[in-house]
């Protein structure tokens, strides 16, 4: 079976031309699965979070969502000096 190769600009063009109820579909399936894939993402990033505490000697899941957002907040900002 041949392949058919289009551009992200020709497939927004082809769905410009269906119908509503059909855009709708698509919008519905490509939401689904971004949100599957938004599941496996916030896994992965638990997983590191979990293990950067560990390094600094810090348990996350006995942390309260106010260190958790703190210990965030450090990671995001440790390569610059906060005052705090």
């Amino acid at each position: 079976m041949p392949t058919l190769t289009v551009t992200d600009d020709q497939v927004i063009e082809l769905i410009k031309q269906l119908p509503p109820e059909r855009k709708h579909a698509i919008l519905f399936t490509l939401a689904k699965n971004t949100a599957a894939e938004r599941g496996v993402r916030m896994a992965y990033a638990e997983e590191q979070l979990r293990r950067l505490c560990t390094e600094r000697g810090l348990n996350w899941d006995s942390m309260s969502e106010e260190e958790r957002e703190t210990f965030i907040d450090d990671l995001v900002h440790e390569d610059r000096s906060c005052l705090r």
